[in-house]
């Protein structure tokens, strides 16, 4: 996988503001990593699959996620970021 630009959702800017400090340290050392090497194995980078197929998931720790839309082109859309749960919302 290749990572050319990264943009963010006005949802992932709003949801990434609301959570615990050291919670945004970890997402944003995770995103780092991201960048350099997509397939690092502390991301647990895994494409989703059911109604979610097309969506992929990078772990930030036991609860929460960053979820993206990877485009043809190599540019990434993180649109959020939260607890597991975040499965369930609406895209």
């Amino acid at each position: 996988m290749i990572v050319k630009n990264i943009y963010y959702s006005k949802r992932y800017q709003k949801n990434l503001r609301n959570l615990p400090k050291s919670i945004i340290k970890i997402a944003i050392q995770k995103e780092k990593i991201f960048r350099i090497n997509p397939l690092h194995p502390s991301l647990k980078l895994h494409g989703l699959k059911g109604n979610l197929e097309g969506i992929w998931s990078i772990y930030i720790n036991k609860k929460y996620r960053i979820l993206f839309i990877r485009k043809a082109s190599g540019d990434i859309l993180f649109f959020n970021i939260g607890k597991h749960e975040i499965y369930n919302e609406d895209l």
